[in-house]
């Protein structure tokens, strides 16, 4: 395989990472960069480790942060839009999220999975920061509330994407991005595969999600951000370029959408 660089992990949860096979974070960012990748966004998903995660995007300059609570923490300690505006007055603190909704595990939670949502894309459109969309089995919901809440001062990706093209398309049409994950590698993902087909490298992200969802042929395995070279081959695949291509061309989507960061 050939080797890539300048490529950009845009979501992952370093934090959450087992080091138990390196000697430490250090160890890991190392093979992070051998394998070519540049920059790597940490997710925040609860206000009670968001502190971890802005540390490590303070320790490593290539690292950077986003603060949100993700849809199915539930017991985590609510937000409120003040708060995550605050929060993300922080030079290394990117983006809104990890926010949204999930009716696949949450379906009859749908209320405050909306309340909270509502408050995260107020927060975005506060401080013009890109907001991080979680979205599983609420395709219409998530689009109406980023429509009605955000409207045209609201932009961001939906990561980790496993819907249809007509969402995919509908969010482009808002400002958003689509952000890929190891699933578009997997034996049973030949309908993704086909949704990436169709979109426009200009309007895509590559990420890992790690630790979970380790691409082909990894799986089995700790995701790592590493890893996120094999999304980049297998989308180069699906379009008939080369992968140093599509790492050109979702880095500098990442940066154009993340434009707090600075590459």
């Amino acid at each position: 395989m050939t080797a890539l660089h300048g490529l950009v992990d845009s979501h992952c949860h370093l934090d959450r990472l087992d080091l138990s096979g390196y000697d430490n974070m250090a160890a890991l960012m190392a093979h992070t960069g051998d394998a070519g990748v540049g920059h790597v966004l940490c997710i925040g998903v609860d206000l009670e480790t968001f502190e971890q995660v802005r540390t490590l995007a303070e320790q490593w300059p290539n690292v950077y942060a986003t603060v949100g609570v993700h849809p199915l923490y539930r017991d985590s300690r609510e937000p409120d839009t003040a708060e995550l505006v605050a929060l993300s007055d922080h030079p290394q603190v990117v983006a809104i999220g990890e926010t949204g909704l999930d009716y696949f595990y949450a379906r009859d939670q749908r209320d405050w999975q909306q309340a909270r949502f509502r408050c995260h894309i107020e927060a975005a459109r506060q401080t013009g920061l890109p907001l991080v969309v979680h979205t599983r089995g609420a395709r219409a919901d998530t689009l109406a509330m980023i429509r009605e809440h955000g409207g045209s001062g609201v932009r961001g990706v939906l990561h980790c994407f496993t819907e249809d093209l007509e969402m995919a398309q509908a969010a482009i049409d808002m400002g958003f991005m689509i952000s890929i994950s190891g699933i578009v590698t997997f034996r049973n993902a030949e309908s993704l595969r086909e949704v990436v087909r169709a979109l426009p490298l200009e309007s895509l992200l590559i990420e890992t999600d790690a630790p979970w969802l380790a691409p082909v042929p990894h799986r089995g395995k700790q995701n790592e951000p590493r890893f996120v070279t094999e999304v980049a081959h297998c989308v180069a695949d699906l379009h008939g370029v080369s992968a140093q291509q599509v790492a050109d061309i979702t880095r500098e989507n990442f940066f154009r959408l993340f434009d707090k960061a600075k590459p």
